[in-house]
């Protein structure tokens, strides 16, 4: 059970073990993460679950494929180069620690 922390705009911080094997976004939204909207469930299709990955763990996940990256481009915040949907982000072992930051806003 990998240990996440999501990083609000305002500093606050929400910290919490997730289950392995769920993506970042069902772990955001089981746990009432504020701003990880995640209109379309995770399917990929809305972008409203976009995060800031901290730079230390980029490399430590898959790239984003052409429909991630697509999605990317049409995010409500800017995208910077560490931006990924958090719907596309498999949670294991391999992740404890992982900490990203929530955009200042979804939609």
């Amino acid at each position: 059970m990998p240990d996440i922390r999501f990083i609000h705009p305002d500093g606050r911080e929400d910290g919490f073990e997730a289950p392995d094997g769920v993506s970042l976004m069902q772990a955001a939204t089981g746990f009432g993460v504020d701003g990880i909207i995640a209109e379309c469930g995770g399917s990929a299709i809305c972008a409203t679950c976009h995060v800031y990955v901290e730079p230390r763990w980029v490399d430590r996940l898959p790239p984003p494929d052409d429909n991630e990256q697509a999605l990317l481009d049409n995010t409500a915040a800017e995208r910077r180069p560490t931006s990924r949907l958090s719907c596309q982000i498999r949670l294991g072992p391999e992740l404890q620690g992982l900490t990203v930051h929530v955009p200042e806003r979804q939609t």
